[in-house]
């Protein structure tokens, strides 16, 4: 079991990583920089451990120690009352367990484009429970990658890695610049563009050619406003997902889960 250091000062700078979790502003400026993200949950750090991002430390309830006992040692392992938890990190630790971990080498999209087969292309989606909820639809439903604009969010922010459950680590991501210009490299690649858009004489999902299907690289938009007509003029393909009772559009993540179930529905599952 890893050496446990006892935490009883909230402003201890031995858990300055963990400080003001709420503050999205300040983690925004402070993570990315630093090199680092925080993964909440016993299950959500498991996955990052996997996935092969290196730990820095951990910051666990003291009653929760045991349910880490099997760690790896290397990183150092803090542990406080739910009081001193809450303190530093601005919330109530309510699943008892966090961890800081380094990021890894950011991806280039070449280097995704080239051993994908269907990817999502995100514009301005930066409501990190949104992302987080694409990361686990695309890992679910057969997404090989995301690419994401410069305005997205960042998939690896505590709510978004929280929302995936951990899937931010399984699907390979990269940001696509410049925007929409890089559109181009990806249909270069082999992709077809397939823009998401509730507009008239976009075509049915269902309704796309085997070709339009092959390898396609699904685009979608911020929740409210879409995609920019700069985008839209850079597709292939407008795309829409057919609606009923008058309801014009869903939820970007529950839009994309059913776009992306209706491309890979005739995958081979046998392997999966």
């Amino acid at each position: 079991m890893p050496d446990v250091q006892l935490i009883t000062d909230p402003a201890d700078d031995r858990i300055a990583d963990y400080r003001a979790l709420t503050d999205v502003e300040l983690r925004t400026r402070w993570e990315p920089p630093h090199g680092l993200f925080i993964a909440e949950g016993e299950l959500v750090l498991r996955r990052a451990l996997r996935a092969g991002y290196p730990p820095r430390s951990y910051l666990v309830d003291a009653k929760r120690v045991d349910q880490i006992a099997d760690l790896p040692a290397g990183a150092p392992v803090y542990a406080a009352t739910q009081d001193v938890l809450e303190q530093a990190t601005g919330f109530h630790v309510h699943r008892g367990v966090l961890a800081s971990f380094h990021r890894l080498p950011p991806r280039t999209a070449d280097e995704l484009l080239a051993t994908a087969r269907r990817v999502a292309v995100l514009e301005d989606v930066n409501n990190h429970t949104n992302l987080g909820a694409v990361f686990r639809g695309a890992a679910a439903l057969g997404v090989d990658g995301v690419l994401l604009s410069p305005s997205c969010a960042d998939p690896l922010y505590r709510r978004s890695v929280r929302v995936s459950m951990g899937e931010v680590f399984a699907v390979p991501y990269a940001t696509l610049d410049p925007w929409p210009g890089g559109l181009d490299r990806v249909r270069a690649a082999g992709f077809t563009v397939l823009a998401m858009t509730p507009a008239a004489g976009a075509v049915p999902l269902q309704r796309l050619t085997a070709a339009q299907r092959a390898r396609a690289a699904l685009l979608l938009g911020a929740e409210g406003p879409g995609l920019s007509r700069h985008a839209l003029a850079a597709s292939d393909v407008r795309v829409a997902i057919p609606m009923r009772r008058g309801v014009d559009s869903l939820n970007v993540a529950a839009a994309a889960a059913v776009a992306f179930w209706e491309l890979g529905r005739d995958d081979d599952l046998a392997d999966s």
